[in-house]
């Protein structure tokens, strides 16, 4: 196949300190690299975690996610765990609300969301 695997998904966030306190010291993503651009009035905050990135792009030029019905576009981002109970626990710990645990219709797998200081939901998939 052409394609070896996802290289990064690209997030636009609206506030840098709420984004890089979320995604670095509450979630654990490591940054790779930081960049202000002025020509784009924006930063471009690299993330890693395992063989994954994120690209936060952080400007107040975004217009608000739409909520329900939802837009077309990322629908959300989904975290594999080993045990759910202990990552809703973690993120408990650091004040980040979740949904309560469900099953995954079709899967028959432990799932919830939670969200992002934008509203982008974030899923945990056991």
């Amino acid at each position: 196949m052409f394609f070896q695997q996802i290289h990064h998904i690209a997030i636009n966030c609206s506030d840098y300190q709420k984004a890089k306190e979320f995604y670095v010291e509450k979630l654990g993503f490591q940054v790779i690299r930081e960049n202000q651009r002025p020509e784009k009035k924006d930063i471009k905050l690299d993330l890693q975690l395992g063989a994954y990135e994120l690209e936060l792009f952080i400007a107040k030029v975004f217009p608000e996610r739409p909520s329900y019905p939802e837009a077309l576009g990322l629908r959300h981002l989904a975290f594999k765990v080993e045990n759910i109970e202990a990552a809703v626990h973690y993120l408990a710990q650091r004040e980040i609300p979740c949904e309560p645990i469900r099953t995954d219709e079709f899967t028959g797998e432990k799932m919830t969301f939670f969200f992002d200081p934008d509203g982008l939901p974030l899923e945990l998939h056991e």
